[in-house]
């Protein structure tokens, strides 16, 4: 750690101290909740700042797909345990909008902010990247909308289907689990470790990748904290759990990757801080979620691929959006403004549902 900054190191301090006030504010008694939920919302973005550190010292020797991969794997941790704990405690409305709302803030919000700043570091106001992985991502986020479509179909028809969605949502996220993984292995075995930074790290591999563990197993605790003062706050606060889940906790919980993608991308790594943001949209659609589905059946509410039409409809228009714009490996400042215009208009709609 010698190597560190002055700066860096009075950062990873008081990240630390936050961490530890969060903590103390969710055992101790007399606390209130919404400074609770404050401080546990503060040590996340503390957590996403150390994971975004670490993924810039691991991308300077790793290629950008297994970089992106890791910080993914790590900064979505507080997603499932966020969502688990809801399961546990009878929220279902704020368990399903807040893995939908994983998914829209990643492909719209954070993708939107990346490529703005990205588009503002090109000289010409391009941002430039691979195409392939913005590609497979459509696809994943597609299959994973097909399912969700023709439950949700099903449901609004109440067919003869609509007595099975349990059984059909635990043999869809079986099949949609395959299909990543198979991807998966493809997409790893083409990362081109030279892509990366040529700036040699100020951390060796070790370290950097003790630093990326610990700040995401933290931020997994952290969520627990989250939770915990979410209800209450909803209720002093006055707002709707369907926006609780779908932009509040979906944030918070995407702290890592909204920290990670647009530093990268203001340094002018646009392969990186795209690969780190498509990987969470396709961990999240075509991984977390199915996998949550079939955790959940080990909590005391179960989840589905059976969700309001009005979020069907913002999911597959956002597979849509996402491929068009980043489909051709380009993109401007323009396009970022309109994910980030489409992400406010669906929070909009969100805060407006019960």
């Amino acid at each position: 750690m010698r190597s560190l900054g002055l700066t860096e190191r009075v950062v990873l301090g008081g990240a630390a101290l936050v961490t530890v006030a969060a903590g103390i504010a969710r055992y101790a008694g007399g606390v209130s909740h919404v400074l609770a939920f404050a401080l546990a919302t503060v040590a996340l973005a503390a957590m996403a700042w150390i994971v975004s550190f670490s993924v810039d010292q691991l991308g300077r020797r790793l290629g950008p797909a297994v970089t992106g991969f890791m910080q993914s794997s790590v900064g979505n941790l507080p997603e499932f345990f966020v969502v688990i704990f809801a399961l546990n405690a009878g929220q279902r409305v704020v368990a399903e909008t807040a893995i939908l709302g994983s998914i829209l803030v990643n492909a719209l919000l954070v993708l939107g902010l990346v490529i703005v700043a990205g588009a503002w570091r090109a000289r010409d106001g391009v941002m430039r990247f691979s195409p392939r992985l913005p590609n497979d991502t459509a696809t994943l986020l597609l299959i994973s909308t097909f399912i969700i479509v023709l439950v949700g179909l099903t449901d609004s028809a109440r067919d003869a289907a609509s007595h099975h969605i349990k059984t059909i949502s635990i043999v869809g996220a079986v099949a949609i689990l395959a299909v990543y993984a198979s991807w998966l292995m493809q997409y790893l075995r083409s990362d081109d470790p030279a892509s990366g930074q040529e700036q040699a790290p100020r951390l060796p591999p070790p370290a950097s990748a003790a630093l990326l563990i610990v700040a995401g197993t933290a931020s997994a605790f952290v969520s627990d904290w989250f939770v915990h003062a979410l209800q209450p706050t909803i209720h002093t606060l006055h707002i709707s759990q369907a926006f609780a889940g779908l932009v509040i906790v979906a944030i918070a919980g995407n702290a890592v990757e909204n920290t990670a993608g647009i530093v990268l991308a203001a340094k002018g790594r646009s392969e990186l801080a795209i690969s780190v943001v498509k990987n969470s949209v396709a961990q999240i659609a075509a991984f977390l979620y199915p996998l949550l589905v079939l955790v959940s059946l080990l909590t005391a509410t179960t989840l589905t691929f059976t969700l309001a039409p009005v979020y069907i409809g913002a999911l597959l228009g956002t597979a849509v959006i996402v491929w068009q714009i980043t489909g051709d490996g380009e993109a401007t400042m323009f396009e970022g403004a309109a994910l980030i215009a489409a992400f406010v208009i669906l929070a909009t709609v969100a805060a407006f549902e019960s």
